[in-house]
């Protein structure tokens, strides 16, 4: 991910030299082991944990020569180890040290976004309590619906990051797995308990069979989640954006001081932070699509996986940890205008009542499909002619006023009955006793 999008913790696990300095770790937990087992003496051990380091422009220069990372990277460990480095990666083949590192990687940057999800939990938590008893209007298809309230919004949004939470710990478990079972995963050179002992010592299982390589379900389902994480973030900033249209203007994202909207309308304050989460959510949810092609590899393996993942592990963990920070900002300081909300709500002129309206009529002994006609009626004039309410329109039909009095069409049109059951709803997550 380019500098612009990345925070600077969990990119770092991402560097080449944190990348290469995981190598060493597996690699010297593996010496570790087999010196347990008597195969690398005590003196060489010393040797090899006292020394064990690398030069990351001695490896690229290496690698230009050989053109094989791993072999680089062993070259000049070996270079600063001495005799005793001979030792270092003994049994193992290329893809034990990488796909162990890489859920390494892989598991630690879940570790961070998982905090950080945490972080956006707590803000949207506190705002679905702080306005769940602002009344807005409720749109589908983007036309004015029936009343809601700001807080069920955040409620809604809360109760996706809930589960957010559970699926990427379950996918954080999932990959922090490791193998060490050789070239085409039959442990011809390592026993499978030192590949348990060296996971353990790890953090991570033991993967219970591998190929060559740990089987890449794990990895995209690891980037599905990612995917789905980014897409409910997509939704929120989008919903933000909607809001913020200037006829409305019901939320706002932050505007700071200081911060220009255009460099031609001077009066302009754009959505440009939700839009920026919109877009690289959709870098994220690409990215899954790459991670599904790199499940199928030829036989026990092939490296067609590999400069795929170079690109879109790295891209998506930083750009949702991005676009998890960005959406927190936006929510803990979210500008928010009551005023207009009360005045949206009026936009349509009552028409919100339309289905209050008609189950009233039902009630009162109306079949439904004349109750649903004779409002729709009333609703269509309401639309075609300006400054006619749909109050005003109901009380003076004849056949509506045959069937409810005045008390009942007081009780049609008010807004409370619309938030009756907003406090049972917040009590099922736990918002509220």
């Amino acid at each position: 991910m380019i500098a612009r999008y990345s925070n600077p913790e969990i990119s770092a696990i991402w560097e080449l030299e944190s990348k290469f300095r995981i190598w060493l770790e597996v690699e010297i937990a593996v010496c570790e082991a087999w010196n347990k087992r008597g195969v690398i003496p005590d003196d060489a051990l010393a040797q090899i944990k006292q020394k064990a380091n690398f030069q990351l422009e001695r490896i690229l220069e290496i690698e230009a020569e050989v053109h094989h990372d791993v072999i680089a990277f062993l070259t000049n460990v070996k270079e600063n180890i001495g005799d005793a480095g001979r030792f270092v990666h003994y049994g193992l083949t290329s893809s034990d040290v990488g796909d162990t590192a890489l859920c390494l990687q892989l598991k630690r940057s879940a570790e961070l976004l998982e905090a950080r999800l945490q972080t956006l939990i707590d803000a949207v938590r506190a705002k679905a309590i702080e306005y769940k008893d602002q009344v807005m209007i409720g749109r589908t298809h983007g036309i004015h619906g029936e009343p809601t309230t700001l807080g069920l919004k955040f409620a809604v949004f809360y109760a996706e990051l809930l589960r957010d939470q559970e699926r990427l710990k379950r996918a954080r478990e999932e990959i922090s797995v490791g193998k060490l079972s050789g070239a085409v995963g039959t442990f011809s050179n390592v026993d499978p308990d030192l590949e348990e002992e060296v996971c353990a010592r790890l953090g991570l299982a033991s993967d219970p069979v591998t190929t060559q390589v740990i089987n890449r379900d794990r990895h995209a389902n690891f980037l599905a989640v990612l995917g789905i994480i980014a897409g409910g973030l997509d939704r929120f900033a989008q919903e933000v954006r909607l809001l913020q249209k200037s006829e409305g203007r019901e939320v706002e994202e932050p505007f700071v001081k200081g911060q220009k909207g255009s460099s031609a309308m001077p009066h302009k304050r754009n959505p440009v932070i939700c839009e920026r989460i919109c877009g690289l959510a959709r870098v994220i949810q690409s990215n899954v699509q790459v991670a599904y092609r790199d499940m199928a590899l030829w036989h026990e393996r092939d490296i067609s996986h590999s400069s795929a993942e170079r690109v879109v592990l790295p891209d998506s963990v930083i750009g949702l940890d991005y676009i998890l920070d960005k959406m927190t900002f936006v929510v803990s300081n979210l500008h928010v205008y009551p005023e207009n909300m009360e005045r949206v709500l009026g936009h349509t002129r009552g028409l919100l009542f339309s289905q209050r309206l008609m189950l009233r009529l039902v009630e009162a002994g109306m079949q439904r499909e004349e109750a649903y006609s004779l409002v729709q009626t009333a609703s269509m004039e309401v639309w075609a002619q300006p400054g006619l309410t749909l109050e005003a329109r109901t009380r003076a039909d004849e056949r509506i006023r045959a069937l409810l009095s005045d008390r009942d069409l007081d009780e049609v049109f008010e807004m409370q009955h619309y938030l009756r059951n907003v406090d049972a709803i917040y009590r099922r997550l736990g918002l509220m006793r």
